[in-house]
This record gives structure tokens, C-alpha cells and sequence, in this order.
């Protein structure tokens, strides 16, 4: 296997996949994640919040028969 990994294979939701079906090697994926720079200084704190609960919202869309 080669020591790189093609970047249309390093998506986080579908590494296990191509890890289990030998098409990326798990020392070739650990030295990439090692060799990753830490962007942490680069990050934003964000602020979130919810307006309504999702069981309040199915509550309000229910259908009498």
C-alpha cells in the first residue's frame, strides 16, 4: 500500500468502511491523523439554541382520525 491517502478517502463518515474492505491501511490512516496539523487556535466558539424540543414538535404535527 502507498504512504499516502488519496483525500476522496479521508471523509470521517466513511473511513471504518474503506478500513474494513482493505482500501485504506490502518498504519497508512494513523500516520495520516498524526501527521495532521492541530487547528485548534483556528476554531470559533459558536452558541446554539433550541426553540422547541422534537417532542414538542411531533406533539403539534399529529393528525386526529
Amino acid at each position: 500500500m502507498s504512504d499516502t491517502i488519496e483525500p476522496r478517502l479521508t471523509d470521517k463518515r466513511t473511513i471504518d468502511r474503506y478500513l474494513r474492505i482493505g482500501l485504506v491501511d490502518e498504519k497508512t490512516w494513523e500516520r495520516h491523523l498524526k501527521g495532521l496539523a492541530d487547528a485548534t487556535e483556528k476554531a470559533a466558539p459558536i452558541e446554539a439554541t433550541m426553540s422547541t424540543s422534537i417532542d414538542d414538535e411531533d406533539e403539534d404535527n399529529d393528525v386526529e382520525a
